[in-house]
């Protein structure tokens, strides 16, 4: 028995984004057979930040890692006290 595996759709809304020196990757994507999205933001130092909750478009997604990014800003988001 032949199971295809589903397809992963990589959103065009996907960028690399510079906060605060730090780069972030953001990831928004989707299996072919689902409609909502995944959100995953890459850090500088690989550590990447997946959210459980799916979206119903990618610019949701997009707009979600934009607002936290810019009002946490990097060492927030990243959890982080001060410059390494």
């Amino acid at each position: 028995m032949n199971i295809d595996e589903p397809i992963l759709i990589m959103s065009d809304k996907c960028k690399s984004v510079l906060v605060d020196g730090f780069r972030f990757e953001i990831e928004i994507y989707r299996l072919d057979n689902q409609s909502s999205w995944t959100l995953e933001v890459i850090d500088a130092g690989d550590a990447s930040y997946v959210w459980d909750d799916k979206f119903s478009s990618d610019q949701d997604a997009l707009d979600t890692a934009v607002d936290i990014l810019n009002n946490e800003g990097a060492l927030g988001f990243m959890g982080k006290d001060q410059k390494p």
